[in-house]
């Protein structure tokens, strides 16, 4: 985990931790990931910026959220990943069971023709 321009204090370091351990959940074959905790200078509130990349077999998933804090910016972040990681299973995954469809699909077939 990466802060740049502040030092992240260690509950914030904590949170993200615990939330980021649950992505496994949804995918088991992470490799490893990177956080980038950055603070932007803006006079808007939203200048906590959360980067997030997944490595995953055969691909790099990434996402950037920003919000007031970084806990906000994290929860966002978290479930932008979340769906990309549900995408990319299941389209490791959908090949697998379109052809299982098709042969039940056919076995029923042939049931009802016999």
């Amino acid at each position: 985990m990466q802060s740049l321009h502040f030092d992240a204090d260690r509950k914030l370091l904590s949170f993200i931790e615990k939330k980021a351990e649950k992505l496994d959940t949804f995918f088991g074959r992470i490799i490893d990931g990177e956080v980038i905790l950055r603070l932007e200078k803006s006079e808007n509130k939203e200048n906590k910026i959360f980067e997030l990349r997944v490595n995953v077999p055969g691909n790099q998933l990434f996402v950037k959220e920003k919000a007031s804090t970084f806990e906000a910016a994290t929860d966002l972040a978290l479930e932008s990943m979340k769906t990309q990681l549900k995408k990319h299973k299941a389209k490791l995954n959908g090949n697998h069971k379109t052809e299982s469809v098709d042969v039940a699909e056919t076995d029923a077939v042939e049931v009802e023709d016999e």
